[in-house]
C-alpha cells in the first residue's frame, strides 16, 4: 500500500530544510527530505476501513462516499 490518500490523492514530497544560521551567515543548506501524509485509518460506510490523511478525516470526506 503506497502512502497516498485514496480522496485527495496527496502524497509525499521533498522539502528542504535549512540550518537555523542560515539567516545570520552564509548560505548552508542541510540537504532535502521527504515528507509523507498523515494516514489513518478510518471506517467507511457500508464499505471496509481505508487509509487517508488527517486532513480528509476532518473534512468528513471518508464520510460521503457510496460504494
Amino acid at each position: 500500500m503506497a502512502n497516498i490518500c485514496p480522496l485527495c490523492e496527496k502524497g509525499s514530497k521533498v522539502v528542504g530544510k535549512y540550518s537555523n544560521s542560515v539567516r545570520a551567515t552564509k548560505y548552508n543548506p542541510c540537504g532535502d527530505r521527504r515528507v509523507y501524509p498523515n494516514l489513518q485509518w478510518a471506517r467507511i460506510p457500508n464499505g471496509p476501513r481505508v487509509k487517508i490523511c488527517t486532513s480528509c478525516m476532518k473534512r468528513g470526506l471518508h464520510l460521503q462516499i457510496k460504494l
